[in-house]
Formats: C-alpha cells, sequence, structure tokens
C-alpha cells in the first residue's frame, strides 16, 4: 500500500520504517528538516535497538523515503497521524495542538476514500471531533482509530509483531467497510500469524490506550505503596510482591517496588486521563489515579532521603554517584526520568553528583546542564561517598561489589530499582538500602 506517516518523532519514525519493511511504500513527513535529513541518511534521532538497521534496511530498497513538504502525502491512500500530544503546560491535560494541525494540513492533499488513520494517544472523543473536521474538509476521505502500544526499548519488535491489533470504525457501514479493509491490507501479515484483531469505535480505541496505560500505573504503585507499608514493618517487599505474583489473576509482571515510573507516556497519560474524565463529569471514576501519580512521585523523594540518611544527613560536597539517567534501560528517553529527577534534587541539596548513562547523557545535558556528566563509568564511581542505582541498565545491574569496592571511597548503595541481592553486597562490606526491604549495615 502507498503510506503517509505524519509526524516522524519515537512513534512515527518507527512506525513508517516498520511499515516500509513489510513492503508498503512510505513517505515519512515531520517539519522539522534536521530529522529528515537525519532520517534519510538512516540515523535514527533517539536510541533505539534495531531502528537504525531497519531504517538503512529499508530505505535500501526505495520503498521508505522521508520529506518536510506535506505535499508528499498525495500519492498516499493510507495516511497515520503520529505526532506527539504532550502535557499542557500547568495542566493535567493533553496538547492536541499538534495533532489539529496535522489534520489541517493533510485536508487539501486527501482523496476520496482515503483513510486518514490516528495512532497518537488522544483524550477519548478526539475522534468524533476530527472525523467532523474530516468531513468537512475533505469530503469523501475516512477516518480510523488504531492506537499504539510501543514500549521504549522493543518498539522495532511491537511494530512488527505487535501483541494486538485495535481499530476503531466509523459508525457508517461503508466507511467503516473501506477502512477495515485497508487496515487488513497494512497489518496483513501480522493477521497472518493470528494477531488478535478488535474492531470497534472510536471512543472504545480511544480508551484502550490510555486504560492499559492506567492499569499498568496503577500496578506500579501499588507494589510500591506496599513498599512503603513493608519499610514502616521491616517486610521485605521483594518477596512479597513474588508471592503474590504466584497468583494468576495477579502475576509477577509489573510488581518491581522501586523509584517509580516516568517517561513520556505514562505519566502524561493518566494525567490526562483524569483531566479528560473531568471534563466529562466523571472525575471519581479515576479518582484512585491521583493517588497513583503521588505515590509513583514519593518514591523518587525516598531515594533521596535514603541517600542522606548514608550521608548522616550532610549531603553537601559529598560525591554521589548517580547509575542512569533515562527513565528505563534500553532508551535515551528522559522525559518525566526518576532517575534524572533524583539527581537534579540531589545537586540541589548541594551533593556533588556525578552522573552516567550509555545513551541518555546528551539529553540530560540539555534538560540539566547544571549536573555533571560522565561518560565513564569509572570515573562516575571513583571515590563515591555513595553509589545510587535508578535506572536498571544491565552493566549497573550486574556489577561486582567486590570490585566495585575497591574503587569507592565509601561502601554505601541505595539500590533504586530492588535489582541487587542485598546479602551479597552486604557481605562484600556494603551497607545496602534498598526501596521497601530491609536495610543492611549501620
Amino acid at each position: 500500500m502507498r503510506i503517509s506517516v505524519i509526524g516522524c518523532g519515537y512513534l512515527g519514525a518507527v512506525h513508517a520504517a516498520a511499515m516500509a519493511s513489510l513492503g508498503h511504500e512510505v513517505v515519512g513527513i515531520d517539519v522539522d528538516e534536521a530529522k529528515i535529513e537525519a532520517l534519510r541518511a538512516g540515523i535514527a534521532p533517539f536510541h533505539e535497538p534495531g531502528l537504525p538497521e531497519l531504517l538503512t534496511e529499508a530505505g535500501a530498497t526505495g520503498r521508505l523515503r522521508f520529506s518536510s513538504d506535506i505535499a508528499a502525502a498525495a500519492e498516499a491512500t493510507v495516511h497515520f497521524i503520529a505526532v506527539g500530544t504532550p502535557q499542557v503546560r500547568g495542566s493535567n491535560a493533553a496538547d492536541l495542538t499538534y495533532v489539529d494541525a496535522a489534520l489541517a494540513d493533510l485536508l487539501p492533499h486527501l482523496a476520496p476514500g482515503d483513510v486518514v488513520v490516528g495512532k497518537s494517544t488522544v483524550p477519548v472523543g478526539t475522534a468524533a471531533r476530527m472525523q467532523d473536521v474530516l468531513a468537512e474538509g475533505a469530503p469523501g476521505a475516512i477516518l480510523a482509530w488504531n492506537p499504539e502500544f510501543l514500549r521504549e526499548g522493543f518498539a522495532v519488535k511491537d511494530s512488527l509483531t505487535p501483541d494486538r491489533i485495535v481499530v476503531g470504525l466509523p459508525r457508517d457501514a461503508d466507511a467503516a467497510a473501506t477502512a477495515e479493509a485497508a487496515m487488513r491490507e497494512v497489518y496483513a501479515d501480522a493477521l497472518a500469524t493470528d494477531t488478535p484483531l478488535v474492531l470497534t469505535d472510536f471512543a472504545t480505541a480511544e480508551l484502550v490506550k490510555v486504560a492499559a496505560n492506567a492499569f499498568l500505573a496503577t500496578k506500579i504503585s501499588f507494589i510500591n505503596a506496599m513498599a512503603e507499608i513493608a519499610e514502616a514493618t521491616d517486610a521485605d517487599v521483594t518477596q512479597l510482591a513474588d508471592a503474590i505474583g504466584f497468583d494468576a489473576r495477579i502475576g509477577r509482571r509489573f510488581l518491581g517496588a522501586g523509584v517509580g515510573f516516568g517517561g513520556g507516556c505514562l505519566p502524561k497519560d493518566i494525567r490526562g486521563f483524569i483531566a479528560r474524565a473531568e471534563e466529562l463529569g466523571r472525575a471519581e471514576s479515576v479518582a484512585f489515579l491521583k493517588e497513583v501519580d503521588a505515590i509513583n512521585l514519593r518514591r523518587r523523594q525516598k531515594v533521596v532521603d535514603h541517600v542522606v540518611d548514608l550521608l548522616d544527613g550532610e549531603p553537601f560536597g559529598k560525591k554521589v554517584a548517580v547509575l542512569g539517567l533515562a527513565f528505563k534501560p534500553h532508551s535515551d528517553d528522559v522525559r518525566d526520568s526518576p532517575a534524572l529527577d533524583v539527581a537534579v534534587r540531589l545537586k540541589g541539596l548541594g551533593a556533588d553528583v556525578r552522573a552516567t548513562d550509555p545513551y541518555a547523557i546528551p539529553n540530560a545535558r540539555r534538560l540539566h546542564p547544571q549536573l555533571d556528566f560522565r561518560e565513564s563509568f569509572d570515573d562516575t564511581v571513583a571515590d563515591a561517598d555513595v553509589v545510587v542505582l535508578v535506572t536498571e541498565w544491565d552493566e549497573y545491574r550486574y556489577l561486582d561489589p567486590g570490585a566495585l569496592g575497591e574503587v569507592v571511597a565509601q561502601r554505601r548503595v541505595v539500590d533504586g530499582r530492588n535489582s541487587y541481592d542485598p546479602a551479597a553486597w552486604h557481605a562484600a562490606g556494603w551497607t545496602y538500602r534498598g526501596l521497601g526491604r530491609p536495610q543492611l549495615g549501620e
């Protein structure tokens, strides 16, 4: 099929490359000329495992190209809108400026029978409004809604082999049939392997994405709430999670207590969901999400508190090695990153913070140039008074506590992801602090 992808940020760039690799003729369109030039050269503008190779391979076939001219979309018959929907400054609501602009710019280049497909995460009710705009500005063009479920670090895999495909269709039967046929052709490879296909209405398709993220956020904050109770009772939240995780109704995934979630999706999506529910007069239905958000933010301060405690309440001038800046491993995304937030808070207390990350230093430096970033792990931990793990990259998770102890000034560690074996670190002479786990040493 001939496909255009409007917006070549994280979602759009991955989607465009994936669609081309599946055999479609794809043009990715973005107003950022520098980004377009990088993508044309096969350079991903962000760290995502497998994406550079996918860009190079798809580009070599001639099926993938990029343009800063929206008129290039006129060649396509299916148009994916994949622009960002950031949180409005000073509000919980989602900013739909880029979605509205993308549709407005696309309208003059649509033909009757074209299918416009929303992939951006939007408040429920957005698609219905966009359908009205489409009907007036491009009669005969059809809207569908196809939410994305990409996990940063695994986005290429999730695009090529999704665990489900959700498509919201218009109420008009003929339009719905046309949109469904187009989407079945777009995702023919995945459907051939029995990937579940959920055909539904606009509102349900919009809700699927935010409901999924709200549930995941709730599960993470639940176990972090249990960590707070564990800290007050000297229980071990990791063993607690193992025990309740054996219940098939609960499951162990996303029950990892620690510094909490971040990134460009979960925090803004649950806040946007709260804002939209309030607009609908259903604030009470998602009131619990405010506490989910609050629990999540509290865990960042708990990590800071542990560091201060290990420094006998005097962090000023003490060397603190912060391991990780991205909100999760396999990503360079520092949006709403708990790791970066912890580093900034410690710096604000006067600590001599040295922070490192395999990929996220450039993005972190743009946001917080006041921090001391170290490319070298050895430079980061040398003579440290406290080591703090906040992003669980493999190179930080599997450290040898004995060898590390030889280069630090004090054997003190705060395990913000509960990734270490407390007994092993204590046996190597370390004072260990985890989140919701018994504290060992001093």
